[in-house]
């Protein structure tokens, strides 16, 4: 036992020769036939191989060794149900790395992501994760760890609530703070990395660095970008990007391979070295090998100036008409209605006719009640190259994970597309394919912040996308809620994350308008007011039985009923019950939202130039 080693206390030990880690004990427990996940389960039920996984580590070079607690927290093991277990696998994940570690190496309690989205993108809130790592670190505080690793974090808002934890737990214990970038080289080169690098060192941490996502060649450029400020840093990339073979990843890099690049990481400046994704035995190995003889940053290099976006650069002026408008004219917009298949045909048409009568823009739905319809990007870039008239494309957050919904909107700004009306959207089981998977990473609100934030050059993970976008962002809201607290909790929400402007349910009863405006006076946000004019009785009474969301008063059924049977009276009846609505209205809204049935764009028309 090497006790004089054992009297060093940590930050004195970490200066200028490199600290060797030891590597994944997922890999290890996977090639020894354990594959049940999380791999921290293994702490209480196989103990004993994962001690001689850490003696094999110890073995090979491993200075430190990292608990197998990187999804122990109370949120990454409620999926396995095992949230109870939370103290028992932290406190246990301890107790076996000490036992190996007595014999000349530190234990570092490691702290990973809760794997949750932090509202308005999910439902996690700051206090929920704060205490979800504190009862963590409590575990690994009071079984001895020597220091924190707090790992994997992608979301760095995230790592400052599991440090600020940590810092409540013990004052003393040394915290490595490790912020993972999946990002690519166009990230590296502005100031993002070092405005990370600058963020963590304000916390007072012992070392910073990142781990994971990417290989050793990207994990050297992220060192260079994070070493602008004196703190000692870690690095422990994968040993590669894996490919997947039946579900289970599949590394190739060689031991060789992964030492000689960590060589030049650790002669770039890394105080603590190691590998994270893949890294067996024989990787740790050489890995110590190649790097123990040598001085951290011996041969540092420079960070490289970095690329900010200047004011004057996003200064003109790309917003939508409709954008520019917003609260200086009553403004109309009309939905079209969206056919199956191909033939957009009927679409062009109704953009072109209301373009000629004045109209503001158009609405294209995404694939409402769940039904199969072409793309509304697609869709809405078809119809202003063909006419010249604006739309307002509207997007579902069902059939498009965040990556989805975020590739979505950046194609849609470089086809010209401006305005975007964010919704939820009804679940696939109600429409064409059932069986279909609702996705619903987020709903309309955390759609608006990507909106928002792409507004501001990022994107939801803060990633700087170049230059800002410009979009005019759009929301729904409903004045005939059943739940009227709950709607306008959420309209706040979606004005405090960005919206510009709500596009309303439609409604007929000046009375509910009132008092919906009336609550949400406080609210920043535009408004149109929705609208359907009526077409026949039947129409009335399909609207107010079976749409949800819908009311129709009963006073505006009896005058449809009392309208008679032909279409043309009835209609005629919709578009005056329509008209003396809007005439009421028009000094409480901004605009209307028109939607006429079955392709009637001629009664939205009609009703403007009554209103006129």
């Amino acid at each position: 036992m090497n006790t004089a080693f054992l009297k060093t206390p940590f930050t004195e030990r970490l200066g200028a020769t490199p600290l060797v880690t030891d590597g994944s004990m997922a890999i290890e427990l996977a090639n020894r036939g354990c594959t049940e996940m999380p791999p921290d389960v293994y702490n209480i039920k196989n103990p004993v191989l994962v001690e001689n996984i850490y003696r094999d580590f110890l073995a090979a070079g491993s200075d430190i060794l990292q608990t197998n607690t990187e999804f122990a927290n109370r949120f990454a093991l409620e999926k396995y149900s095992l949230s109870d277990k939370v103290y028992e696998i932290n406190r246990k994940g301890v107790w076996l790395t000490r036992m190996i570690a007595l014999q000349g190496a530190y234990v570092a309690g490691v702290v990973g992501p809760t794997g949750k989205f932090f509202k308005p993108i999910g439902n996690l809130t700051v206090e929920d994760a704060r205490m979800a790592f504190t009862e963590q670190i409590i575990a690994l505080v009071d079984g001895g760890a020597d220091m924190l690793f707090l790992k994997s974090f992608i979301n760095i808002d995230e790592l400052c609530i599991a440090i600020e934890a940590a810092q409540f737990i013990s004052a003393t214990i040394p915290i490595i703070a490790m912020k993972t970038f999946p990002e690519d080289g166009s990230v590296l080169a502005t100031s993002f990395p070092a405005d990370i690098a600058n963020r963590l060192k304000s916390y007072g941490v012992t070392a910073i660095g990142s781990n994971g996502t990417v290989g050793p060649l990207r994990m050297l450029d992220i060192m260079n970008a994070l070493n602008v400020n004196g703190t000692p840093l870690i690095s422990l990339p994968d040993i590669g990007i894996p490919t997947l073979l039946n579900g289970k990843p599949i590394y190739n890099a060689e031991p060789e391979y992964v030492a000689s690049v960590l060589k030049r990481i650790v002669e770039a400046g890394a105080n603590i070295i190691g590998a994270h994704g893949g890294a067996t035995v024989e990787h740790i190995r050489a890995i110590a090998k190649a790097v123990k003889p040598l001085m951290a940053g011996s041969a540092r290099v420079e960070a490289r100036p970095h690329k900010n976006t200047k004011p004057e650069e996003v200064l003109k002026d790309e917003r939508s008409e409709f954008g520019k408008n917003l609260g200086k004219k009553f403004l109309a917009t009309v939905e079209l209605d969206i056919p199956r298949g191909l033939d957009m045909a009927s679409v062009i048409e109704g953009a072109q006719f209301l373009k000629e009568k004045g109209l503001d823009a158009v609405n294209i739905s995404d694939g409402a009640r769940a039904r199969l319809r072409m793309s509304p990007v697609a869709i809405s870039h078809l119809t202003q190259a063909k006419t010249g008239m604006e739309t307002i494309m509207h997007l579902s957050c069902r059939d498009r994970n965040m990556v989805g919904l975020q590739a979505e909107l950046l194609g849609a700004y470089a086809l010209g597309l401006r305005n975007i009306l964010a919704i939820t959207g009804d679940p696939a089981q109600i429409g064409d394919y059932p069986y279909a998977t609702s996705v619903y990473d987020v709903d309309s609100i955390g759609l608006i912040r990507a909106l928002h934030r792409m507004n501001m050059g990022q994107d939801l993970a803060g990633n700087y996308i170049g230059t800002p976008t410009q979009f005019t962002i759009c929301c729904a809201c409903n004045p005939a809620a059943d739940d009227m607290d709950r709607e306008i909790s959420r309209l706040e929400e979606k004005a405090s994350e960005g919206a510009h402007v709500a596009f309303s349910q439609p409604i007929f009863d000046m009375k509910m308008l009132e008092e919906f405006r009336k609550r949400t006076q406080h609210i920043d946000i535009k408004f149109l007011l929705g609208i359907i004019p009526l077409r026949t009785a039947r129409h009335a009474e399909f609207l107010h039985y079976e749409v949800p969301g819908m009311s129709i008063p009963e006073w505006v059924r009896k005058r449809m009923h009392l309208a008679g049977t032909s279409v043309e009276a009835a209609s005629r009846e919709g578009v005056a019950i329509t008209v003396e609505f809007l005439k009421e209205a028009r000094a409480t809204v901004d605009g209307a939202y028109l939607m006429p049935p079955f392709k009637k764009y001629s009664m939205a028309v009609d009703i403007l130039e009554q209103l006129a």
